[in-house]
């Protein structure tokens, strides 16, 4: 499909106030090779298209993914549901022992879907060649609103295996969900004692980690990009999607980047936060909105009565380098636009964590078990879980019914963007304070600090929770979650 061809159905499918019925009868979801045009220079990469050509789904609330998934490309396929929670673990290939659906092969699913802004992707380094797709099934209390979808990514010319042996310095890494290499005993020993520190038994324990960094101060974007895309394009020549004076717009904003994190800028428009990952929050009203890899924001913006053309930017986390789209009305001067912002962007956080309220949170009781989960670095870019890489962990037994909480503690000078498969959870601690935060499936943790999540798991099977930095999963920051 030529480019062009490719963002015009894109449009007409994202501009939509409302989705046609999606799961009627079984629809095929294809993975196969593509090119984009990046600053002048073609690409290939890969793509999750239905019959028609359209990336990705888009459903409505109460539809089923009655879906046969075809593979196209030329190697092993295992695709993630990111968010979908009323899928039992069989459905999904990203779990232990999940296998690779081969070149040529058909799996077939069913599933009801769930309602919100969710997206489908590779679980291995295939994503970085932009293997991912919206999938979003439109809340039945969405209103009159026009859905703009605004797909991110970050692109690099080299292939993910270059990518990743820059990384570790030529000294491979081993593939996550394989596992391999091990931390060292003085750097063991160090966690250990962090974690003695921090846990103290309780709720309470230390937030704050300054100054015990082991690998210097805060840092972001390890790799190098050639450029970052908003539906696949950047801003010199940015998506346009025509809107009308006074319309109300919902922007469904999915980070798909597989090692970066971005600032949503709204610019003239004040935005209203609505939901995260997904799920419905409480109102917040802002202008600048952090999002992590992994992370799914939908704000509401309302078009002024005098129409123009209004930027959407999606900035590089402490950087200047952004993408975006823009919304115009029918006539309105569309000017230019810079690939960098006139600032650097601070690093992510969690203010925005600290303030959202979910509108349904979970109901207010103490948890069975406070699990601490240490996020590590050894040497060669190993990252790890509790000293230990996927492949030489023990996966987390849980009985069914029972409410986790999971107490993260970065002493790394990386962020990292935890995410648990098949299941949303609640922020109750920020620092070491606690609080009825939002609900998410994604959560940012920054260096230096600690963050607690409480589950009720509700299904059984094998479910990962990993970094979704996907040079960090890929080199070990993975566990499961066994629930009986």
């Amino acid at each position: 499909m030529k480019r062009r061809e490719f963002l015009i159905a894109t449009a007409a499918a994202i501009a939509a106030p409302s989705f046609p019925s999606f799961a009627q009868t079984p629809r095929r979801l294809i993975a196969a090779k593509r090119q984009i045009e990046v600053r002048g220079r073609l690409a290939g990469v890969y793509g999750l298209t239905d019959a028609n050509g359209k990336p990705g789904i888009f459903a409505n609330e109460g539809e089923r993914f009655t879906v046969a998934v075809e593979n196209r490309i030329d190697d092993g396929l295992i695709l993630h549901w990111h968010g979908q929670t009323k899928a039992d673990a069989t459905q999904d290939r990203a779990r232990p022992d999940g296998g690779a659906l081969q070149p040529g092969g058909v799996d077939n699913h069913d599933f009801e879907l769930t309602p919100g802004s969710h997206w489908m992707h590779a679980h291995t380094l295939h994503e970085q060649l932009l293997l991912a797709a919206p999938m979003i099934a439109r809340e039945k209390d969405a209103g009159d609103v026009q859905d703009v979808v605004v797909m991110l990514h970050d692109f690099s010319f080299k292939s993910p295996d270059e990518i990743l042996m820059g990384l570790t310095g030529g000294a491979g890494g081993g593939h996550a969900m394989h596992g391999g290499g091990a931390s060292t005993p003085g750097m063991m020993s160090r966690l250990r004692n962090m974690l003695d520190n921090m846990t103290g038994g309780g709720h309470g324990g230390h937030g704050s980690m300054s100054g015990s960094s082991m690998m210097g101060g805060p840092h972001a974007n390890d790799v190098p990009y050639d450029a970052y895309l908003a539906n696949d394009r950047t801003l010199d020549d940015p998506e346009i999607v025509r809107v009308t004076r006074g319309q109300r717009v919902r922007l469904r904003i999915i980070n798909g980047g597989t090692a970066t994190a971005f600032f949503i800028d709204t610019g003239a428009l004040t935005a209203t936060c609505i939901a995260i990952d997904g799920t419905a929050c409480l109102p917040h009203s802002a202008t600048r909105f952090p999002i992590a890899q992994g992370q799914r924001l939908d704000l509401l913006v309302e078009i002024p009565a005098g129409g123009g053309a209004f930027p959407i930017f999606a900035q590089v986390e402490a950087a200047k380098m952004r993408t975006g789209i823009v919304l115009a009305t029918t006539g309105a001067a569309i000017a230019k636009l810079a690939n960098d912002g006139a600032d650097a962007m601070p690093h992510t956080d969690l203010s925005l964590d600290a303030i959202l309220r979910a509108r349904d949170p979970l109901v207010e009781r103490k948890a069975d078990r406070v699990l601490p989960m240490v996020l590590g670095e050894g040497p060669n870019y190993r990252w790890t879980i509790n000293d230990r890489i996927h492949g030489e962990d023990a996966p987390i037994a849980v009985k069914r019914g029972e409410r986790i909480e999971f107490r993260f503690m970065n002493p790394t000078m990386m962020m990292h963007p935890m995410h648990l498969h098949g299941h949303h959870f609640q922020i109750v601690e920020i620092a070491g304070k606690r609080l009825s935060g939002p609900m998410r499936d994604t959560v940012i943790v920054p260096p230096h600090m600690s963050v607690t999540i409480a589950v009720e798991f509700d299904k059984p099977g094998d479910w990962y929770m990993h970094c979704h930095h996907l040079y960090h999963m890929a080199t070990g920051m993975m566990t499961a979650v066994a629930v009986s």
